[in-house]
């Protein structure tokens, strides 16, 4: 008789989850401590995460290709942009935007021209993609209702990537983006819109005032979009870049880049929804 074959291979997470657990948890209790004790501390929290999701990209962005995206300009431009989307709202973010990537032009003519091009197109793509994102979440915070506001913005986001996690490992069996992200599903996209659009109906129903449960459903939907979106964008540049984290900063999860892959597209789609639905606050 033929010995019965072997059984299939567990399915693991890739990661120390006892350490992605209990840093998640120490963050979480930062995060949500700062934003109700006082706003101008989680601010701070905020520009924190961006220099350092700054440093993490335009080293990376060295090691790997060679570029050399300025990383004083980017670091003093971003936490300016984030502190005047808290103090000015909109139009200070677009202003300090703006300067921002007129100083990364300037930085870079310090150095022999060679290499200025795609220098200063990295630099200014960074300014983007991390601190002009980020001010989304510090105009959030200035309405009357801002913690609740980010509070939400925080679960919807997190509950949209527990669910494609969950019922992706579980579940999971038809590629969403192979060439991408190969460990992502169908089915994980599932996951993440029901749990995200849950929470949403939750958060808007409890948490936001003069929200309703139906805005919450809609808002949860685009996060989960977004969310997802944003992952694979970070996993796009991941790939180009040969690596499999930005960084090593936080144990079970990489880097701070690695969390924010999802909140950072999140941020303007979640200010923009609830601004349409409950004002601007």
């Amino acid at each position: 008789m033929s010995a019965p074959p072997p059984p299939p291979p567990k399915k693991r997470a890739g990661r120390d989850l006892r350490a992605a657990i209990g840093v998640g948890v120490g963050l979480g209790a930062v995060i949500v401590a700062s934003l109700f004790i006082v706003k101008a501390v989680f601010i701070g929290v905020i520009v924190v995460a961006v220099v350092v999701g700054l440093w993490e990209l335009t080293s990376r962005l060295d090691e790997k290709k060679g570029i050399k995206a300025p990383l004083i300009p980017l670091a003093v431009g971003g936490a300016a942009m984030v502190v005047a989307g808290y103090v000015r709202g909109a139009e200070g973010a677009w202003v300090a935007t703006a300067l921002t990537a007129l100083a990364v032009l300037a930085w870079r003519m310090t150095e022999p021209p060679e290499g200025y091009l795609k220098d200063v197109t990295a630099g200014v793509f960074a300014a983007f993609y991390v601190p002009f994102l980020a001010t989304f979440v510090a105009m959030m915070l200035k309405a009357d209702d801002g913690a609740q506001r980010v509070l939400t913005f925080l679960v919807l986001t997190i509950v949209s990537d527990t669910g494609a996690y969950a019922i992706g490992w579980r579940f999971g069996s038809h590629k969403l983006a192979p060439r991408i992200s190969p460990g992502k599903t169908r089915e994980g996209l599932l996951g993440a819109v029901g749990f995200a659009m849950a929470a949403g109906a939750l958060c808007m129903q409890f948490l936001i005032e003069d929200g309703t449960w139906w805005q919450g459903l809609l808002l949860g939907l685009a996060v989960a979009a977004s969310a997802t979106l944003g992952d694979l964008g970070e996993s796009m540049i991941k790939r180009d870049l040969g690596i499999k984290d930005m960084g090593t900063l936080l144990p079970g999860h990489g880097g701070i880049m690695d969390r924010l892959d999802s909140l950072l597209p999140t941020a303007p789609v979640v200010w923009l929804l609830l601004v349409v639905f409950v004002g601007s606050g």
